[in-house]
């Protein structure tokens, strides 16, 4: 594995939080993205990001992911720049999909993975089981073109 990070440490409280680049790198990003969409069986998810430079590698990563996980074929419905609450309002409005949002703050970088309902995920309800394939280096990647998810611009009434 390429940059490998303390998993214990770093995934954690909802999703993966940690000093940037010394804890946390932009890896890590798709790390999450994909493991959560392969653990979860997601066909849909909306991404968001707080809008700082710092972050936009982070979504991006995230994006690019959560689209190249094995035979998902996962709809990534792009919100972009947005608050939390705007993204857990789009993931409402196209009928509970889970999402993923990114923030940097002091030099912290943040991850948070909400499933269906808006919650951060758990240990109970998967968190675990991303932290333990990305410390065993089983990242899903795609099988083939065809299995690729896209990349939406997601456009809704929370615009």
């Amino acid at each position: 594995m390429l940059n490998p990070i303390d998993t214990d440490a770093v995934i954690r409280d909802g999703g993966a939080t940690g000093s940037f680049p010394h804890e946390i790198h932009t890896g890590v990003a798709w790390w999450m993205a994909a493991c959560y969409v392969v653990t979860a069986h997601l066909d849909g998810l909306v991404v968001a990001y707080d809008g700082k430079p710092a972050t936009a590698e982070f979504f991006d990563r995230m994006c690019l992911g959560a689209i190249n996980a094995q035979h998902c074929a996962c709809l990534v419905l792009d919100r972009g720049v947005a608050g939390q609450e705007d993204l857990l309002a789009a993931m409402k409005e196209r009928g509970r999909v889970p999402g993923m949002y990114a923030a940097t703050r002091n030099g912290t970088a943040t991850l948070t993975l909400f499933d269906h309902d808006g919650v951060p995920l758990t240990e109970r309800t998967g968190l675990h089981l991303i932290r333990r394939m990305i410390a065993e280096d089983r990242v899903p990647i795609p099988v083939n073109a065809g299995s690729k998810g896209r990349i939406q611009r997601y456009e809704g009434a929370a615009r």
